[in-house]
């Protein structure tokens, strides 16, 4: 088992930054890919991005690409998630997600892949 906790979530106005991160604990975090996703007010939970057991690799949903950065430390068992340039279209409620797997750099992107999710943090953007 893998217990994920989120935070850093809250409201700011469009155009600020906000850092999540996401607290593992449970399993070696070092075996796990990891990935962001959100869920909006009455749409289906979408991936963000994600990142491979030892962040030489990461991918980006179009749309947060260039604004959105996912990194991890694997020492502290945390993985981040740097949003910049953000816009009320970001609001949601905010996942992260842990993937076990043997591949030091495949990413996942499907909801399904993922094996554990946290509680979420709410990230509210105001115009």
């Amino acid at each position: 088992q893998v217990q994920l906790v989120e935070s850093g979530g809250g409201l700011v106005r469009a155009g600020d930054s906000l850092r999540l991160s996401c607290a593992a604990s449970g399993r070696t975090f070092s075996n796990y890919a990891m990935g962001w996703f959100r869920q909006a007010p009455g749409k289906e939970r979408q991936f963000i991005t994600a990142i491979g057991r030892r962040a030489s690799s990461t991918y980006y949903a179009d749309s947060v690409k260039g604004r959105f950065t996912i990194s991890r430390d694997n020492d502290k068992n945390t993985v981040y998630l740097q949003m910049n340039s953000l816009k009320p279209e970001d609001t949601a409620v905010y996942y992260c997600a842990a993937k076990m797997t043997l591949s030091t750099i495949e990413v996942f992107t499907a909801r399904a892949n993922y094996d554990y999710w946290g509680q979420g943090t709410q990230v509210t953007v105001s115009s």
